[in-house]
């Protein structure tokens, strides 16, 4: 049975690629009680000690605000560490698969979506961070997988908490009857976690390159919430109430950060539109039939 390492194993993604695996390889869940990410000599350590076929690479500072106030500290753990399993992957003649992001595109001016190939440019610390170790994977590496993420979607079960994610923003505005606005001037792809999960035996054996992990989307992040609200079953005024526009964020530089998934479509990988993400997770945990 073939192992694979995933780095920051106790994280939503890890989770739910790690219960994905469990009968199918031999999983290795690395957590900081194992390495430090922002001592990358620990991380080299600690890898040296392993036998392994695959890195998932998930461990990260992704915080922007983090990335930006504490800039030495999460360089260390988003990129020098990220360089030292690389390394370590090329020695080991092992795969590497690297979650990058739709934020090394926000610097763009033009609309997405935005293909694989189509140039990086970020202006936050943290996609920065993500091109960085993206031009240093592809420069030295030949067998990888650069997967770079939309936003993804999901919701809390037992042992595994989801990222914050345009769902559960809904469901806290709604059932606890905050008002909260969600921008008009952004769009963006919201693809299910869980989707991304029961492929994964099927995405690591992809050909070597760089993927788009997307839905199609074409609703900007308040049209989104209010999709979701209505799936949830709230009448039109109720929706109203607590679902509210926020023209003034971003308005001074409008944000498409759509990724173009045609070319994981093409290998046989599908995420479908952003509505058919929402039905399948409110399925999933009960809220739709």
């Amino acid at each position: 049975m073939k192992r694979i390492i995933i780095t920051g194993g106790n994280g939503f993604i890890a989770s739910l690629v790690k219960e994905s695996l469990k009968n199918t390889m031999d999983v290795v869940a690395m957590t900081r009680k194992d390495a430090d990410f922002a001592d990358p000599d620990a991380v080299r350590a600690w890898f040296e000690k392993q036998e392994f076929d695959y890195v998932f690479h998930t461990a990260a500072m992704a915080q922007t605000a983090d990335c930006e106030n504490y800039p030495e500290l999460t360089y260390r753990v988003n990129v020098e560490s990220t360089k030292v399993i690389a390394d370590i992957c090329k020695e080991r003649h092992a795969r590497l698969l690297f979650i990058s992001t739709e934020q090394c595109f926000n610097a763009k001016t033009c609309a997405g979506p935005f293909k694989e190939e189509d140039s990086l440019c970020s202006i936050t610390k943290y996609g920065q961070h993500k091109v960085e170790c993206e031009n240093y994977i592809t420069s030295h590496l030949e067998d990888y997988l650069i997967l770079r993420f939309s936003w993804m979607l999901g919701m809390n079960r037992p042992g595994i908490k989801a990222s914050p994610n345009i769902i559960r923003n809904v469901m806290h505005a709604l059932f606890y009857q905050q008002p909260t606005k969600f921008t008009v001037n952004e769009i963006r792809g919201m693809t299910y976690a869980q989707k991304l999960a029961d492929q994964f035996t099927n995405i690591m054996e992809l050909a070597s390159g760089i993927y788009h992990i997307s839905d199609t989307n074409t609703h900007n992040t308040y049209e989104s919430a209010k999709i979701v609200a209505r799936k949830l079953g709230f009448d039109e005024e109720t929706i109203d109430r607590y679902i509210l526009p926020d023209h003034e964020r971003y308005k001074e530089r409008f944000r498409d950060y759509r990724l173009d998934h045609q070319k994981i479509e093409e290998a046989g990988i599908h995420f479908g539109t952003f509505e058919e993400n929402v039905d399948a997770c409110l399925k999933d945990f009960g809220w739709l039939k």
